[in-house]
């Protein structure tokens, strides 16, 4: 009895697997298309990018909140250095602060505020804000999945 069962379940699950294509989100930005890693609860968004030894060069993660606001983040146990971009509603880019060095201060890490209301929060390698040469007003281009504003 337990065997079909478990076969049921991965059939749903490879299925699953096909109707989402497959494929990592992802967004485009400056002419470059970066694999995503989101982070839409908040439990996800204060872990963000804590911990991590490296990231590739041509992934970052997506920070998605509910609502427009001005949003600060910080490089609490952030091992890699960091482009941290925000976005408004529309997907422009509203503000940037790039070359954001690694922290293990704790408590004690300065934040990083957008100084303007925000909805979504793009953490790239640092260095890619600038060889992309982006400029506020850049449109963050979703890719399929990732819904609309």
């Amino acid at each position: 009895m337990f065997l079909p069962r478990l076969l049921v379940a991965c059939c749903g699950l490879a299925l699953s697997g096909c109707a989402m294509g497959g494929s990592s989100p992802w967004v485009e930005l400056g002419g470059q298309r970066f694999k995503v890693e989101v982070a839409d609860d908040d439990a996800e968004r204060a872990r963000g990018l804590m911990f991590r030894e490296e990231m590739a060069a041509d992934h970052g993660m997506l920070f998605i909140h509910e609502s427009q606001e001005p949003l600060a983040y910080w490089m609490k146990n952030t091992k890699i250095p960091l482009d941290i971009l925000y976005f408004d509603s529309e997907r422009k880019l509203v503000s940037q602060r790039r070359d954001t060095p690694p922290c293990s201060l704790g408590d004690g890490c300065p934040p990083y505020p957008s100084n303007v209301p925000a909805r979504y929060v793009l953490e790239l390698n640092a260095g890619e804000a600038a060889k992309l040469g982006l400029k506020d007003g850049a449109e963050l281009k979703f890719g399929p999945g990732l819904g609309t504003p």
